[in-house]
């Protein structure tokens, strides 16, 4: 299994945006300046990559080595982009089956999640390129490898995510307690994508109000929520019921 990879160092981060290597998240001293650390703050924004501004203590726990305030994490997978996952499905026999991930922070749930997806067959998973959880050793470790075999492309926006999936025919589903529709009112034989939402606020509003449909889970006890890597397990398993 690869594992999460450092790179520290100012040029060394710049020199491997500019070599296009999937960089994962950028950790950034706060309160740093110079001309080089504003080239490095130009290009993260210019390719969109996610970063946030750490505390140098931070930094020094990411790694012993003289990191001048910049560590940057490179992924252990390479990402796809949407056009590659949608035209992977074109010529299948069964129906399209992706997952929409909106805002999961929590890198053992986004595993979990990997590795049920691999298991009912979904045929890509589209994550936001700022504000996701990154794929760490720990999410590869918790997905048994499955990150390895599921394709996982990057977006701007779930939304603009959205949008393409519908001009390709997809129908979107926002899973979601914000609606009075359960699963099992929802036909999933035809091509379809499932959004899953953020662990403390669920989906977006704008993105549920985007979607073709809304549907949640029956709960009958008196918690008010499933972990998320749970409730994505009933949808996807609720698919494989109905395509069988």
């Amino acid at each position: 299994m690869q594992k999460e990879t450092h790179i520290y160092g100012i040029r060394a981060i710049i020199e491997a945006i500019e070599s296009e290597s999937t960089i994962d998240k950028v950790f950034l001293q706060k309160g740093l300046k110079g001309d080089l650390y504003r080239e490095l703050e130009s290009l993260i924004r210019k390719n969109g990559i996610n970063s946030s501004y750490v505390p140098i203590e931070k930094l020094n726990r990411l790694t012993k080595n003289n990191h001048q305030g910049a560590v940057a994490n490179i992924s252990p997978i390479n990402f796809y982009s949407m056009e590659e996952l949608i035209e992977k499905t074109e010529n299948k026999e069964t129906p399209a089956l992706f997952l929409l991930l909106d805002q999961l922070s929590d890198v053992r749930n986004f595993g979990a999640i990997i590795r049920t997806a691999e298991c009912t067959g979904v045929d890509g998973i589209i994550i936001q390129k700022k504000g996701a959880a990154p794929v760490t050793a720990d999410t590869i470790k918790t997905s048994a490898g499955a990150a390895f075999k599921v394709p996982i492309a990057k977006v701007g926006h779930i939304k603009d995510a959205v949008f393409h999936l519908q001009a390709s025919g997809i129908k979107v589903i926002s899973a979601t307690e914000k609606t009075e529709n359960t699963i099992y009112d929802v036909n999933f034989k035809e091509p379809i994508a499932i959004i899953m939402g953020a662990e403390d606020r669920g989906i977006s509003p704008s993105i549920i109000k985007a979607s073709d449909y809304a549907a949640k889970l029956p709960l009958l006890g008196e918690i008010e929520s499933l972990n998320v890597s749970v409730a994505c397990a009933v949808f996807l398993y609720e698919v494989v019921r109905q395509r069988r």
